[in-house]
C-alpha cells in the first residue's frame, strides 16, 4: 500500500549552504507558525553551540502540511565531522532535497552525502540555493551536479533529477533560473510530484527501524525511526533485535508515543507504515535496532556507519587547580557521560587507555571530539585532553594513514602562502582553477598534516580562505611530518600573575594570560617564536626600595594577550602537553608540571632516540 497522505524527505548538503534557512521558510510558509508570533533565525538550531558556531552538529526532525500531504522534514549536519548523523538519517527518508550553493557549487561533502543517498536508491531533488547572490552562477553549478551525478554512477532514473532555483532567505523558488519567483509553492509541489509516497503492508507484523536516540530527564530513552511494516501502538509489547546479531532479542513495551508536527511533537494512540515516530520506555534500546512484533522477529539491515579516523585521550584533571571549578571531576563521572553520549552517537569509539583515569575517545575529526568536550565543559565536567592522533591501519602488512581530500578557496594573491605550506604537510594537488577573483585548490593530504593549520591558513589568507575536507580512505604512511614550528613560554611557579611579570617576559613571544590570572608552574603562558619551550617566571613582583623615586620608573605598556578557544589550544599543543577544561576555563599544560622532572625525562627522550 501506498501513503499518497504523505512523503519524507532529508535535506541533504555542504556545511553553509543553506539548510536549515530553507527550512525556516519551509516552515513560515506551510503554516506552522501564527501571523503574528515572533520567530527566531535557524530556529531548527537548537542547540547553544549551533546557534553560537552557525552550524547545524544534530540531525533534527520537523514536518509541513501541504495541500493534506504531511511532509517530514529532516534537518542534516553539513560538517563532515558529522557526516555519521547524516548516513543513518537517510535511512528514514524516501528521497533528499540536494542542496548546493549558486556561487560555490558541488563541494566534498556535497559529494559524500549525494554518494550516500544514491546507494540507498533515494529520489533526488537538486535545489540550487541563494540565486539571489550578486556572484550567482546557477547554470554552471547544474552542470557540476550532472557532472557529479555521472561521477558517482547515478542510474538513468536519477540523471534526470528535477532541479529547482531557491533563495532560502528570501522564501522564492522558481524553475527558471533567470527568475526569482514569488514564494515556495514550485518546491513544495515538486516535492509532492516527484518524491515517492512511502510504501509497506499495514496489515503486516510490526518493524520498525531505529535511526536516532534522543533522551530527556522525564522519560529517559526516546527512540526515533520509520515504521516499514505493519501498526505501531501505544503499550504494544514488542521485541527488540539487532541485524548483526550483537545483541541478544530482549522485550519492551510502547509507553508514549509521538509523531512530529511543525516544531513539536503530538502524543498519538497508533502510527502506520510510512510514519516517521519517536517512542519512550524501552531503556536498553539503541541505534541501528529494529523494534518488531514478538510473532515476527526479523531485524532490518543498517547502514554501516564509516570508521572514526582520529583519537584523544581523555583524563581526569590532575593540575594543582583540580576541582575548583568543576561539578563532575572523577573517572567514574567522565566514563558514565562518555557512555551515555555513545549511545546517540554512533561515529564515536570509546575505549579504557593505558593511562590510569583516562579514556581514549575516537570520532570523525577535531571539531567532531571538540564539539563534544564543549558540551562536557558547559555541563560542568572537568577533565584535561590530549593532543588528537590519527588513527593507523595495517592492510596488507603495509602502515596506511586517513587521507583527505581538501578544498581550499582563497583570494589569488594567498595561493603562493597555502601551496608553501601544503608542500612540507605533504599534500599532493589534484585540480587548480580560478572561481571569479578567487582560486580553488584541491589536495589530497594526510589527517595528520592538517592538525594545527586552520588558525595558520586563516593568517596566510587575511581571514578570506575557506578550507573543506573530506576523508576519502586510507593508504600508505606518507613520513614524518613537521607540524609544530613554534616553542611553549612555561610558568616556574604557582601564584597570580603580576603586569611586571608578563612585562619582563612579553618579548619573548606572545602571552596566553592578563595580569592577575592565577598561574601554575608547568602551565603554558604563552608561545615562542623559536622552537623548544622557555620557563618564564610571570609572578615575579617589582620590590621597592627608599633610594628610587616614585616617578622615575617607566610605565608598563603590555601587549594585549592572545585568548585561546577550545579549538586552537587543541591545535596548538604538541604530544607533551595537555588542555586543562573546566567550566569556566581553558588552560594548557606541559604533562610533567615539574621542571626538573620534565628535563630529565626531554634528556631520556633525546637519549633513546
Amino acid at each position: 500500500m501506498k501513503r499518497e497522505d504523505l512523503r519524507n524527505i532529508a535535506i541533504i548538503a555542504h556545511v553553509d549552504h543553506g539548510k536549515t534557512t530553507l527550512v525556516d521558510e519551509m516552515l513560515k510558509q506551510s503554516g506552522v507558525y501564527r501571523e503574528n508570533q515572533a520567530v527566531v533565525d535557524r530556529v531548527m538550531d537548537s542547540n547553544a553551540l549551533e546557534r553560537e558556531r552557525g552550524i547545524t552538529i544534530l540531525a533534527k526532525n520537523t514536518s509541513v502540511t501541504y495541500k493534506g500531504v504531511k511532509i517530514n522534514i529532516v534537518d542534516t549536519p553539513g560538517h563532515a565531522d558529522f557526516s555519521g548523523e547524516v548516513e543513518r538519517i537517510l535511512k528514514m527518508v524516501n528521497g533528499v532535497l540536494l542542496l548546493v550553493d549558486s556561487f560555490e557549487g558541488t563541494m566534498p561533502q556535497t559529494r559524500f552525502v549525494l554518494q550516500k543517498a544514491l546507494e540507498l536508491g533515494h529520489k533526488v531533488i537538486v535545489v540550487v540555493n541563494k540565486t539571489d547572490r550578486p556572484d550567482a552562477r546557477p547554470k554552471e553549478v547544474v552542470d557540476e551536479v550532472l557532472e557529479l551525478l555521472l561521477d558517482l554512477d547515478a542510474d538513468d532514473e536519477q540523471l534526470e533529477s528535477p532541479v529547482i532555483y531557491c533563495s532560502g532567505r528570501n522564501g522564492t523558488a522558481s524553475l527558471d533560473p533567470d527568475e526569482q519567483g514569488e514564494n515556495f509553492i514550485p518546491l513544495f509541489d515538486m516535492i509532492l510530484e516527484h518524491i515517492p509516497a512511502p510504501e509497506g503492508d499495514p496489515e503486516g507484523e510490526l518493524q520498525l527501524l531505529v535511526s536516532s536516540i534522543d533522551y530527556s530527564e522525564y522519560v529517559g530513552r526516546i527512540a526515533i525511526g520509520r515504521i516499514e511494516r505493519g501498526v505501531i501502538k501505544q503499550n504494544q509489547e514488542v521485541t527488540v533485535c539487532d541485524y548483526h546479531g550483537t545483541v541478544q532479542p530482549f522485550k519492551g513495551k510502547i509507553v508514549s508515543l509521538y509523531e512530529f508536527d511543525g516544531l513539536g511533537k503530538t502524543t498519538v494512540q497508533e502510527a502506520s507504515v510510512g510514519d516517521i515516530v519517536c517512542f519512550s520506555g524501552i531503556e536498553g534500546i539503541t541505534i541501528g535496532q529494529t523494534v518488531c512484533s514478538p510473532a515476527a522477529v526479523e531485524p532490518l539491515p543498517f547502514v554501516k556507519i564509516s570508521e572514526p579516523t582520529v583519537e584523544m585521550t581523555f583524563a581526569v584533571n590532575d593540575s594543582p587547580f583540580a576541582g575548583r571549578e568543576g561539578k563532575f571531576v572523577t573517572s567514574r563521572q567522565i566514563r558514565e557521560r562518555l557512555e551515555r553520549e555513545l549511545l546517540k552517537d554512533v561515529s564515536l569509539r570509546v575505549k579504557e587507555s593505558d593511562v590510569r583515569d583516562a579514556y581514549d575517545v575516537a570520532g570523525r575529526g577535531e571539531m567532531h571530539l571538540s564539539i563534544l568536550i564543549e558540551t562536557m565543559r558547559r555541563e560542568g565536567y572537568e577533565l584535561s585532553v590530549s593532543t588528537p592522533r590519527v588513527l593507523f591501519k595495517e592492510i596488507d602488512g603495509v602502515k596506511c594513514e586517513p587521507m583527505e581530500k581538501l578544498v581550499i578557496d582563497v583570494p589569488d594573491e594567498s595561493v603562493g602562502a597555502v601551496m608553501e605550506k601544503m608542500g612540507v604537510r605533504k599534500a599532493e594537488l589534484l585540480e587548480m582553477h580560478p572561481v571569479g577573483s578567487r582560486t580553488r585548490l584541491e589536495f589530497k593530504i594526510p589527517s595528520r598534516g592538517l592538525f594545527g593549520y586552520r588558525s595558520e591558513f586563516l593568517t596566510d589568507t587575511k581571514g578570506e580562505g575557506v578550507l573543506n575536507t573530506l576523508f576519502i580512505g586510507y593508504e600508505p604512511f606518507m613520513g614524518d611530518i613537521p607540524v609544530r614550528t613554534t616553542g611553549s613560554l612555561v610558568a616556574f611557579e604557582t601564584g597570580p600573575a603580576s603586569a611586571y611579570g608578563i612585562w619582563n617576559v612579553q618579548d619573548r613571544g606572545a602571552m596566553f594570560i592578563d595580569p592577575g590570572i592565577d598561574v601554575y608552574e608547568g602551565m603554558i603562558v604563552g608561545v615562542s617564536p623559536k622552537l623548544g619551550d622557555i620557563t618564564v617566571n610571570v609572578c615575579k613582583k617589582k620590590h621597592l626600595t627608599n633610594t628610587r623615586a616614585s616617578g622615575s620608573d617607566e610605565a608598563l605598556r603590555l601587549v594585549p594577550p592572545k585568548h585561546m578557544s577550545l579549538e586552537e589550544s587543541l591545535e596548538f599543543i604538541s604530544d607533551d602537553e595537555l588542555v586543562e577544561v573546566t567550566p569556566k576555563s581553558i588552560r594548557l599544560r606541559k604533562r610533567i608540571l615539574d621542571h626538573e622532572l620534565r628535563a630529565k625525562d626531554e634528556a631520556k627522550r633525546r637519549k633513546s632516540v
